[in-house]
């Protein structure tokens, strides 16, 4: 039975200038787990987001306006104070993500919304630390540097992590004096709403920080807009191809994490047992809709019948159930034409000759009119089938094995992605190795997944390009300028 909510759910509005703004077209939010209608959303028309995007620009360029004379010191406060009534109400916040996204409350409360608090405290910590630098040239010159923030922020955010991958771009952006555009996914705007609540709770002065809602053509409207300086996106590889396009016109700044196809390595000389609970929540967390899912499995080949007996027992112990129930580990993909899209994979493995050793199905839960998959697995996977090279984005695990070092790195390599990686051994020097070689932009030693505010994330080739999270996602948010004055 899937429980009833709690949350207070109203029909979503825009936030624009501080003021909350009805729309003539609304369209639905979908629970996952029931495929009932949670409320409608206003969808933002190019009217909508001209005057989203006017006051972002009146909040910036305002020198005598509050954002503007706000000493770094005070936007830190703002940031944290964010936070704070963030961590009043993580309870809510925590349900709305289950119940937009369909993820597991355990996963939405006890890591998602915890590390949106945190992200937003760093960078909150960061405000007061963002300054140039003096540069000794010659002794005819003062020589100096400014960081200025980049101006408005056009921020295009998944569905897989609402929240916390928006936290990760606000945080640097309001650090840095920046305004904001923000746009999340038309599949979970519940939560972006309910945070554009407490920005106007907080204090955040008007235009700075606006939530817009709607589908894929705001964001493209987004891109070409010409009073945005710049988009932070993430999503697939095939949109940020487009926004790369679309932005050229105007020469925005664009910073995009993309998808990925990440290869988790196991050698035979690894901790097999804590190996398998890394490929579990390596491929399962967050019901596989991570860009960074050990989604590739290489395990060496003295060591694959015993590994994958152990992968398949665990596996089969996960069972799809109602995301609110504080138990569940496994909840409902996001919408029914994404578990399709993870259906059609999964008939693909079984047509070229990949052989099924766990799950595949949709399940039943509470009537069957949720979408629910089993944790899959397929073993006897070649690196040239489709499942091996195509990100699936949901609960479906690919299994290759490998004879040497130097296969498979050349094999973990031969993929167009390269967002993260994992290498399992007890041979230290193996792992350093590895981890040279592998091109990725994270590799976990003996572990996977873990995150945190003070380390950069993002990729390699197709993975996009840019950092977000620690010192390095600031510099995607300031100008540069250099300063000469003259002392002859």
């Amino acid at each position: 039975m899937i429980a009833a909510t709690k949350a207070k759910l109203s029909p979503g509005r825009l936030l624009i200038d501080g003021q909350w703004v009805e729309t003539a077209k609304k369209f639905d939010t979908v629970n996952p787990a029931t495929g009932e209608v949670l409320t409608q959303i206003a969808h933002a028309s190019s009217a909508d987001l001209d005057r989203a995007v006017a006051a972002a620009r009146k909040a910036f360029e305002d020198r005598s306006g509050p954002w503007r004379k706000m000493s770094a010191s005070e936007r830190g406060r703002l940031i944290w104070k964010l936070a704070d009534l963030l961590e009043k109400n993580i309870d809510e916040f925590a349900e709305l993500e289950t119940l937009d996204n369909g993820k597991p409350i355990f996963e939405s409360r006890h890591v998602d919304m915890p590390m949106v608090i945190d992200v937003l405290r760093y960078y909150a910590g960061w405000a007061t630390k963002i300054h140039g630098e003096t540069v000794n040239t010659t002794d005819a010159a003062f020589t100096y540097t400014l960081r200025e923030p980049v101006g408005v922020v056009g921020m295009i955010v998944p569905w897989n992590f609402p929240l916390l991958l928006a936290s990760w771009k606000l945080g640097p952006a309001l650090a840095c004096g920046n305004t904001i555009v923000y746009k999340p996914a038309s599949l979970t705007p519940l939560t972006a709403l309910r945070f554009g609540e407490l920005s106007v709770e907080a204090g955040l002065p008007p235009g700075v920080l606006n939530v817009v809602t709607g589908s894929s053509e705001v964001g493209r409207q987004m891109v070409r807009h010409p009073g945005i300086d710049k988009i932070a996106f993430t999503g697939s590889t095939e949109v940020g191809k487009e926004i790369m396009r679309g932005a050229a016109d105007t020469m925005k700044r664009v910073t995009l994490e993309l998808g990925g196809k990440s290869p988790n390595i196991v050698f035979a000389d690894a901790d097999i047992d804590n190996a398998v609970k890394g490929a579990i929540s390596g491929i399962f967390y967050g019901k596989g809709e991570v860009c960074n899912a050990g989604s590739r499995l290489f395990i060496e080949s003295k060591a694959q019948d015993e590994f994958l007996e152990k992968l398949v027992a665990r596996a089969s112990k996960m069972r799809p159930a109602d995301p609110l129930d504080p138990k569940t580990r496994m909840g409902a993909i996001v919408s029914q034409e994404q578990m399709q899209s993870v259906l059609g994979y999964i008939e693909a493995g079984k047509k070229e000759g990949a052989k099924l050793i766990a799950g595949g199905n949709r399940v039943s839960v509470d009537g069957g009119k949720g979408f629910f998959i089993e944790p899959t697995i397929f073993g006897g996977v070649k690196n040239e089938m489709k499942i091996a090279q195509e990100e699936i984005f949901g609960p479906v695990l690919a299994t290759l094995a490998f004879d040497d070092l130097d296969e498979v790195i050349a094999k973990a390599n031969n993929n167009i992605y390269g967002l993260a990686s994992a290498v399992w051994t007890k041979d230290v020097k193996k792992a350093h190795v590895v981890s040279r070689q592998l091109k990725a932009g994270t590799v976990w030693i003996n572990t996977y997944g873990l995150m945190d505010a003070a380390l950069p994330f993002g990729g390699y080739k197709s993975s996009g390009f840019g950092r977000e999270l620690g010192e390095k996602a600031l510099e995607h948010y300031t100008e540069n300028k250099t300063v000469w004055m003259n002392l002859t």
